[in-house]
């Protein structure tokens, strides 16, 4: 199963885009295979994400492994800063 980045490319907060962009350089950096799904495209999109999220507010970026969440940008950084990113994505 692949990992899915949830986003959006529509958002007027900075924080977000900040948190976005910091998820995509670190997976590509690291050369972690991802898929990018933009929820501002679709709103079944946003619907798949808050559903696997277990979260009928929670807003992008969130990570997946298929149907698995494995978090959110401050789960993420955790991650990273425990050492423990592949556990975290589900690897």
């Amino acid at each position: 199963m692949s990992l899915t980045l949830f986003y959006t490319s529509v958002s007027s907060s900075v924080q977000i885009k900040k948190s976005q962009d910091k998820i995509m350089a670190t997976l590509e950096s690291l050369k972690i295979p991802f898929v990018q799904v933009d929820i501002a495209q679709s709103s079944e999109h946003k619907e798949t994400m808050r559903r696997i999220c277990g979260n009928p507010t929670a807003l992008p970026p969130q990570l997946a492994r298929g149907d698995v969440y494995c978090g959110d940008f401050a789960a993420f950084e955790n991650a990273i800063e425990e050492e423990r990113l592949e556990e975290f994505l589900k690897q």
